[in-house]
């Protein structure tokens, strides 16, 4: 039986992300985020819809994830659904459904420059790009591009 299990969202953080670690050493960081559905209803008013969904981080990716975003941040994540279940102290039980990230791509916020960015090390670390040559003519290419 085939089986798929991955989530894309993308939207804002709802608190600080909480860096933790198990008893191995292994990060684990949990966030909440805020992910925005915007439609028109039948009577073609504009309505629109808040999901709030738990998310899990392990390793590296928890230690990024709590040192470069915090709460209000917009974060594009990519994972998979989990449910997790447990005994209250009561003894019933309870569960909790979440998604663990597998990726994720920081996004910059208005008046950042606007659209993905990269982690603030990567950005520094990258070579500026060379400046473009003159383009040459040639005889062969025709002036006018059709499209």
């Amino acid at each position: 039986m085939p089986n798929f299990n991955k989530v894309y969202l993308m939207g804002n953080l709802t608190r600080d992300p909480e860096l933790r670690a198990t008893p191995s050493g292994t990060a684990v960081c949990q966030f909440g985020m805020a992910v925005n559905r915007i439609y028109n209803n039948s009577a073609g008013e504009r309505q629109e819809e808040t999901t709030f969904v738990d998310i899990e981080a392990w390793g590296r990716q928890a230690e990024t994830v709590s040192k470069y975003v915090s709460k209000g941040h917009p974060l594009f994540v990519e994972g998979r659904l989990k449910l997790d279940t447990w005994e209250n102290k009561e003894g019933e039980k309870r569960s909790k459904m979440k998604v663990v990230l597998e990726n994720m791509q920081l996004i910059s916020q208005k008046g950042e420059g606007g659209g993905y960015s990269q982690a603030p090390q990567a950005r520094e670390a990258a070579p500026a790009a060379p400046a473009a040559a003159p383009a040459q003519k040639s005889e062969d290419i025709e002036e006018d591009v059709p499209f």
